[in-house]
This record gives C-alpha cells, sequence and structure tokens, in this order.
C-alpha cells in the first residue's frame, strides 16, 4: 500500500503519461511518414500482394485436389491422405508469431519475398519428392509440413507490413483486398485442377502454380525490391518499461471472458473451414464419380467471394443504423456457424448432386460472414494489441485445423461414411457459436489494467 500513490501524485502521474503519449505521438507521427510507400508504389503493391496471396491459396489447394489421384497412384488410406493433408497445419501453426516479429525486424517485404521463393519452390518439387523413393506419405507429409512453415509467415507478416507502409485510412481497403485474393486463390485451384488433373495429370498442377509462384517473387524483385530500401518501422517505446509490462497485462487478457470466448470460436470457425477446404474434393469425387469436376472445384469458392463482400456490406449497415456492435458482431457469427451448419447437416443424408453443390455453396459461402464475426471483434476488443492476439488466435485455428483434418480422416476411414466428418464439423460449429453468444462482447478490454494502475 506504501507503493501505491496518493490522489494528488496519481492525477500527475496521468496527467504527465498524457503528455507523455503527446510527445511520443508526434515523433511516431514523423517516423510514420518515412515509412509510408507513396501512393503510386503502395498501388503497385496492393495489386503484387492480391496477386500473391491468391497465388498462396492455389498452392495450399494443390494438395487436397489432388489428393484423389495421389490416393489412386500411391493406394493411400483416408488415414493416410489425412496425414498429408494436415501436416500443412502442422507448420502452419508454429510461425504465426515468428512471421510478424520477423517482419517488425526486417520489413514485411522482405519476409513475404523469402516465404514466395520458399513455397513456390516446395510446390514445384512436390512431384520429384513423390516419386523419389518408396517413402512417399512420408516425403510428401514433410513437404507439406514444410509448406505451412513458409506460408505461416504471410498473413502476419502482411499485418505488419500494412501497419508500417500504409495510412490507416486505407489499411481496411488493402486487408478486404487479400482477402478476396484468397478465396480467388481457391476458386482458380479448383478451376485450374478441373483442366488439368485428367489430362495432364496430377504432377502439372504442382509444376504450374511453382512456376507461377516462382515468377511472381521474380517480378516482385526486379520491380520493387531490387535497389529499394525498406527500413522497419522503429518502435521507440520498445525499451520504455512501461510497454514490457504491456506485455504481462497483455497475458492478462486471456482471462477475461470476452475474449477467451473470441478466440474459442475462432478456433471452432477454423477446425470446420479447414476441414472442408481439405475434404471436400475427395467426397464429390467419391460421392459422385461422374459428376462435372469444375462444377464443385469453382461454384463454392465463387460464391465465397460475392458473400464475403456480402457480408462486410451487411455488418457496416446494420452498425451505422445504430445497431450495437456487439450484436452485429453475434448476428454475423450465428450465420457463419449456425446457418451454416445447417447446410451441412443436410449433407449427411443421401443427397443428389446438384443438392451437395447447393449445400455446400451455401455452408462455405455463409462461412465468410466470421470476416465481419470474431475476425473482427478482436479490434473491437483490444485495439492496442490486435495484431499480437489476432496471430494467437490464427496459431489456435491452424492447430485446430490440424487435429480436425486428421480426425475427419480417421472417422471417413473407420465409419465408412461421409456423414461422420459432417456430424463433427456441425458439433464443433454448435460449441463455438454456442460460447460466443454467451460470453462474447465488443466492449474494449485492453485499458481496463492500465486503469487499474491509476485509481486510487
Amino acid at each position: 500500500m506504501a507503493d501505491r500513490p496518493t490522489s494528488g501524485d496519481g492525477w500527475n502521474y496521468l496527467k504527465g503519461s498524457l503528455l507523455d503519449v503527446k510527445v511520443y505521438t508526434a515523433n511516431e507521427k514523423e517516423s510514420e511518414d518515412r515509412n509510408l510507400w507513396p501512393r503510386p508504389l503502395a498501388r503497385k503493391w496492393t495489386l503484387m500482394l492480391f496477386m500473391g496471396t491468391c497465388l498462396l491459396y492455389c498452392a495450399r489447394m494443390a494438395m487436397p485436389i489432388c489428393a484423389v489421384s495421389l490416393a489412386t497412384s500411391f493406394h493411400w488410406s483416408k488415414i493416410d491422405s489425412g496425414l498429408v493433408l494436415g501436416g500443412f497445419f502442422w507448420g502452419y501453426c508454429f510461425t504465426q508469431i515468428l512471421g510478424g516479429h520477423a517482419s517488425d525486424r526486417m520489413g514485411g517485404e522482405r519476409v513475404l519475398f523469402i516465404s514466395a521463393v520458399s513455397w513456390a519452390l516446395i510446390t514445384a518439387g512436390t512431384p520429384l519428392l513423390a516419386h523419389l523413393g518408396s517413402h512417399t506419405l512420408a516425403l510428401l507429409t514433410m513437404a507439406r509440413f514444410l509448406m505451412g512453415l513458409m506460408q505461416g509467415v504471410f498473413f502476419p507478416s502482411l499485418a505488419s507490413l500494412c501497419s508500417q507502409r500504409v495510412v490507416e485510412g486505407e489499411r481496411g481497403f488493402l486487408m478486404s483486398t487479400m482477402n478476396s485474393g484468397s478465396h480467388l486463390g481457391t476458386l482458380l485451384a479448383g478451376g485450374m485442377g478441373s483442366l488439368m488433373l485428367d489430362s495432364y495429370g496430377w504432377e502439372s498442377m504442382f509444376y504450374t502454380i511453382g512456376f507461377l509462384s516462382g515468377l511472381w517473387a521474380l517480378i516482385v524483385w526486379l520491380c520493387l525490391l531490387k535497389g529499394s530500401e525498406f527500413p522497419p518501422k522503429q518502435m521507440e517505446t520498445s525499451k520504455d518499461p512501461q510497454w514490457s509490462l504491456s506485455g504481462t497485462r497483455w497475458l492478462s487478457l486471456l482471462k477475461k471472458p470476452p475474449v477467451w470466448a473470441m478466440v474459442f470460436a475462432h478456433m471452432c470457425l477454423s477446425s470446420s473451414f479447414y476441414s472442408l477446404l481439405s475434404w471436400l474434393p475427395t467426397y464429390f469425387k467419391e460421392s459422385f464419380p461422374h459428376a462435372t469436376v469444375w462444377v464443385y472445384n469453382v461454384i463454392p469458392w465463387l460464391v465465397a467471394i460475392v458473400s464475403a463482400l456480402v457480408g462486410g456490406y451487411i455488418s457496416d449497415f446494420l452498425i451505422n443504423q445504430g445497431y450495437s456492435v456487439a450484436l452485429v458482431r453475434k448476428i454475423m457469427q450465428f450465420f457463419a456457424m449456425g446457418v451454416s451448419s445447417i447446410f451441412i447437416v443436410l449433407l449427411s443424408g443421401p443427397v443428389t448432386f446438384p443438392t451437395a453443390v447447393i449445400c455446400i455453396s451455401a455452408a462455405v459461402g455463409l462461412s465468410t460472414f466470421g470476416s465481419s464475426g470474431v475476425s473482427v471483434n478482436v479490434q473491437d476488443l483490444t485495439p492496442s494489441c490486435a495484431g499480437a492476439l489476432f496471430g494467437f488466435m490464427n496459431m489456435l485455428g491452424a492447430f485446430m485445423g490440424l487435429v480436425s483434418v486428421s480426425v475427419s480422416g480417421y472417422l471417413i476411414e473407420v465409419t465408412l461414411s461421409w456423414a461422420a466428418m459432417f456430424s463433427l464439423i456441425t458439433l464443433v460449429n454448435v460449441t463455438g457459436l454456442g460460447i460466443f453468444l454467451i460470453f462474447g462482447d465488443a466492449r474494449r478490454v485492453d485499458l481496463e489494467d492500465y486503469s487499474q494502475v491509476i485509481v486510487i
């Protein structure tokens, strides 16, 4: 008690802290202006990052799309396929926080370039590894693990890059453009698979995507990176003792019900999405072997592009109409995890091919409403450490994706039925949604611990 300030001291401490913030803000503003991209350069980077995100998802989807052909060629069981597909998430969950930290130190441009070169080489080299020897399963699982490691740094680096090089009023457009690129990449991968698998073999899929990714990295190097200097934004506050203390206060955020409800819901939504992303090509190939391939590889992701934009518009419209932010977040999450689960449940019974495509398209499309739910809820609750917490959420989501994809493969193999996987996805969705509806909120919580320091 003796160390606590008196009332007057507390006011002086608070006033001094506010003055310090003003001085820091002025210095930071000057430093930030030096690090921002000029507008013409920002347009070039926006276009290239959109294309890079598209290719990132093309490379990520190559293995799920080719899984049936690979399983046939190398006599894999569903458990074997699940092991290979799940290998990606083992690597992906380990480099989320590392990617953001490296970008802060080295500059996001360099990290993204190194990442792209790495995943291009891994993608193009996958067919060579598959035919290298008798240990195909182990080699391809390792390749997927390395792919996850290299791609795991991409989105945290993108977030770091956005905060360093783009003015605050334009960051939303950049991130929404990148999200559109991810859905377009999934769509293009499905279209390429439909055209190339039967005519040129599964190897052509990996060679083409690997070549295009490498070409993208080469263009970025020659046109944007070579001879340019992009110093990382300096965080002057990193040596401030109060800054170090904020790390401890950040850890205490996880004890708050709205925060862990948000994290848990994100984990559940991620696990469901990754299961669908990994197993849908196999489901359609086995359940409807004579169906037109491009229909189920393209239509669901085309719907996702449109629904993501519609969901964002609806969310902003409701908030502008005066609805509370917490209510809007819960409504969007209800559609993403609740209504989408209704369409997933319908797939547990016998369905025709058109019905299956409609249900999958509706489920995948509605799941994108989560971009206006828990994905932005982190900015509502903890704007001061939204990047770090988002990386933590992505790491846990990737781990849940790993578990979900592997468990789904086991259930399909043991039960000889796809209903088990769809039931698991529904159960996970409903559980995560229930927790978020009960404990979720949108009131800022990252200032509460700081206020306790100065309250008498």
